[in-house]
């Protein structure tokens, strides 16, 4: 790493500018290694971030800006007040996005019947859209390889934007969640949950995406209202009575398993404990009673299909109902009917679609006399996995589960009890955090059908007819780690041993990005692999994160802390809002109002971009509004001139000269106050708060205290050397107090008159500001001043006169107390105003006034 304290000054440019600042900057923080993490210090002087891994498959959008724009300016805070920052930048680039950006730009798709082809070569990208519609088969690893090789690209491009933007990341941390060492963690951390019998295999009712062709968890649903009807059908109770059974889904009339009503419902007491017979197939169903069958929906009474939705799984489970599954994992109705249900009516459905299904039976219902009425439309809440195109099903398959509290109470208090240990930023996101805990239905699923993933490392043993042993997993020692158990053998086997009777299969499913995401602290960390490192970041800090993903990331991360080693994550949780568009609506691609933001840096500049972000409180949405982009420019824009004037009239050879007049004073006696405030803002990480404090002091700076010492600071003796010594003090703790909003235009001027980087100065402290003042000031003086000086200018405005119009006479009316104070800096107020002649008539009005004569 370079000494920065030993770069040299640049001295003042004649014409500064704002364009180039950028490039300039970050190659010489990257050569000087100026963000770089010191591993030689101690855990209290170190402040690790556990910074979010954006997904490399997608666009950096606005709303990244925003969040990491936020994080950054504590990073850099914090690095100023003397810490060594822990700031790594990792890319999430396993998982299905990553899948389904491959497929689409190369048009392939993973086959793993198909073998290995070295000399495999993918067509040009991006392809047409008949290579999307017919994409090619590869093999298994094939397609990963293609995957890695667009990951590789896509993070380049992902880099140079957070380098554009001025994240003070150490990039020598960079990680990938499929890398090889996170890889090694995940599936370490999985294999001792799975020693503790906190993970466990089991075949249940999944929610299954059928687009995707993988298991989902219950963080990665969303509801999405969709257009529907209720059909009414006709079902035969005893003595053939009529039961009148409501339901949007008739296509699962073969997988119903029963009627359901409230315990309490007397229009149907006398049928529970009875059966009654469906239409169409005529098969038995039993009638039972449920506290969640809802009397009031429908006709308050429904049928339980294996599976509609977890209404039916909850059903199905708590009343040991039998189980008929017609939904394959295709989403398409199976050929042949489940056990009980006749083969005649049913092979009109057999491989439909679940659509075409729907519309078959109805007809067949309406054929048979069952269907009661027209359907009925409706829009009703439907769910979806939360990258996916087509409404979830529920079908029956053997995963890996983790658990989290969701069916084990004592867990789940624990994990509760994490929750309020940890410092929420803003406090009330810690009830999104108890929401999610305390309404868990089920453990964690985390194994998906995928390819691009972190591999379940466990093989299973193959029995005498080829079927594996699914309660004795084969597992690999950790010292082994990572692994694929699809291409290696397990110990004591060999490969030729794969799929053989006797031999052994591996576990052909890769784990859920969340699993692996969920593991960053440890990641990066060091964990089990830089011991040394590890007791110096681990817990972290910081989790900055959105409000939205406190489900999955937030409470998947503290799960396996506390798990694994029995502590929260990270002290404190700062979560951001969303980015809204200029009416307000949230940014999302499908509504096309989304905001790219290489365009808008390259435009206006990074400073300007990062001072629209930094308007967002922890928690609060913001509206993206281009104005308040030029608002930032135009204030970067200020600190280079006014920077270059201050130092123009010799301040940065009057730093640390005693400042003696009254009006200089009273400047840095309200700057002490900014810093304070400040200071209190940042440390509560409340980023709006301190850049509000900081830049309303500063156009006063400009438009009032400069204009009114300029004079002064032009000339020779004492009081001009106070005024210079104050611009010095005054520039210098303003530069460092927006240093962490504007990184590239105060390290620029920085660079003029100081030595080193100002992200390695000291952050700014009331003793400093107060050390350089050879008496205490009154920041009422200034504003006394300021005040004296705006009506004269107001006056020349009325007048249509120019500001360096001469005043031959001002008269200033006013309190005889207020009148004296503004004596102490009449000389600066006649110079500002161009007054030959200043009276002062005390106790003529009840506040201060000044009258011009021209």
């Amino acid at each position: 790493m370079t000494d920065t304290t030993r770069t040299a000054r640049a001295g003042v440019p004649e014409r500064p500018s704002l364009d180039g600042l950028e490039a300039t900057w970050a190659h010489r923080w990257q050569s000087d290694g100026t963000y770089a993490f010191d591993r030689s210090k101690e855990r209290a002087d170190v402040y690790s971030i556990d910074t979010p891994p954006p997904t490399v498959s997608g666009e950096l959008h606005m709303g990244h800006v925003f969040s990491y724009t936020h994080t950054d300016t504590v990073a850099r805070f914090q690095r100023m007040r003397g810490r060594t920052v822990f700031y790594p930048m990792g890319w999430d680039d396993n998982g299905l996005p990553t899948e389904r950006r491959v497929q689409n730009v190369y048009g392939v798709r993973p086959d793993p019947a198909l073998p290995y082809d070295r000399d495999w070569r993918p067509p040009p990208a991006p392809v047409g859209d008949d290579a999307r519609k017919n994409p090619t088969a590869i093999s298994r690893r094939n397609f990963i390889e293609l995957c890695e090789t667009l990951t590789v690209e896509d993070e380049k491009v992902f880099e140079a934007l957070w380098r554009r933007l001025g994240l003070s990341v150490d990039w020598s941390l960079t990680y990938t969640t499929i890398g090889r060492a996170a890889r090694a963690a995940s599936q370490r951390a999985f294999l001792r949950n799975l020693a503790r019998g906190e993970a466990y295999q089991a075949e249940a009712p999944t929610l299954w995406d059928v687009g995707f062709g993988t298991a989902v968890a219950q963080a990665e649903l969303e509801d999405r209202e969709r257009p529907g009807a209720y059909h009414r059908l006709r079902f035969t109770g005893p003595d053939g009575r009529e039961v009148l059974i409501d339901t949007t889904r008739p296509e699962l009339l073969p997988a119903c398993v029963a009627l359901v009503c409230h315990p309490d419902d007397e229009r149907y007491a006398d049928l529970v404990g009875a059966s009654a017979r469906t239409p169409v197939f005529g098969v038995e169903v039993p009638v039972r009673a449920h506290p969640l069958a809802d009397p009031a929906k429908g006709t308050g009474i429904a049928m339980v299909c294996t599976f509609g939705d977890l209404a039916d799984v909850t059903w199905w489970r708590e009343l040991r109902l039998d189980t008929r599954v017609v939904i394959g994992r295709d989403g398409r109705l199976l050929p042949e009917p489940p056990a009980g249900v006749p083969a005649g009516p049913y092979a009109a459905l057999a491989g439909q679609t679940v659509n075409g299904a729907r519309r078959t039976l109805v007809e067949l219902l309406a054929d048979a006399g069952d269907l009661v009425g027209e359907p009925r439309p409706i829009t009703h809440p439907v769910k979806f996995y939360e990258r996916g195109d087509r409404p979830l099903e529920i079908v029956s398959t053997r995963q890996w589960y983790l658990r989290n509290g969701g069916r084990d109470a004592d867990l789940r208090e624990e994990l509760l009890a994490r929750g309020r240990e940890l410092r929420w930023v803003p406090e009330h996101m810690r009830h999104r955090y108890e929401h999610w805990v305390g309404g868990l239905t089920g453990d964690w699923l985390v194994s998906r059908q995928r390819f691009f993933g972190v591999p379940v490392p466990v093989w299973y043993r193959l029995d005498d007819a080829g079927e594996p042993d699914w309660t004795h997993p084969l597992t690999p020692d950790e010292a082994m780690l990572p692994i694929d158990p699809t291409s290696e053998p397990p110990p004591g086997h060999q490969e030729a041993q794969r799929g053989v009777p006797g031999g052994f299969t591996g576990d052909p499913d890769v784990l859920d990005t969340w699993a692996t995401s969920s593991l960053t602290p440890q990641i990066v960390g060091g964990w089990e692999t830089d011991p040394d490192l590890h007791r110096r970041v681990f817990p972290m800090d910081l989790r900055p994160q959105g409000h939205d993903i406190i489900r999955t990331w937030l409470f998947a991360t503290v799960v396996r802390a506390h798990l694994e080693h029995g502590v929260l994550p990270w002290r404190t949780a700062v979560l951001s809002g969303w980015i809204l568009d200029p009416d307000r609506k949230k940014m999302s691609k499908s509504k096309g109002n989304v905001v790219t933001p290489m365009g808008l840096l390259e435009q206006h500049g990074s400073d300007a971009v990062r001072y629209w972000a930094a308007n967002g409180k922890p928690g609060m949405d913001l509206a993206f509004d281009p104005a308040q982009v030029k608002v930032g420019r135009r204030l970067a824009t200020k600190v280079l001139n006014a920077s270059r004037f201050a130092l123009g009239l010799g301040a940065a050879d009057a730093l640390r000269a005693p400042v003696t007049q009254p009006l200089d004073t009273a400047m840095l006696a309200e700057l002490s106050g900014v810093v304070a405030t400040a200071t209190t803002a940042f440390d509560g990480y409340d980023h709006t708060a301190a850049l509000m404090a900081t830049e309303a002091f500063f156009w006063r700076f400009c438009d009032d205290y400069i204009e009114l010492v300029k004079e002064r600071a032009y000339g020779s003796g004492p009081a001009a050397d106070s005024a210079r010594a104050a611009l010095a003090t005054a520039l210098s703790v303003q530069l460092r107090l927006f240093a962490p909003v504007l990184p590239f235009v105060t390290e620029e001027v920085w660079s003029w008159w100081r030595y080193g980087s100002v992200h390695r100065s000291t952050w700014p402290t009331t003793y400093e500001v107060g050390r350089a003042m050879a008496a205490p000031g009154d920041p009422e003086l200034l504003r006394l001043a300021a005040d004296a000086l705006g009506q004269v200018r107001r006056a020349k405005s009325e007048r249509k006169l120019s500001m360096k119009a001469d005043v031959p006479l001002a008269e200033a009316l006013g309190p005889a107390a207020l009148l004296d104070q503004l004596t102490t800096v009449a000389d600066d107020l006649k110079a500002a105003g161009r007054i030959a002649k200043l009276d002062l008539l005390p106790d003529r009005t009840a506040e201060l006034v000044v009258a011009c004569a021209f």
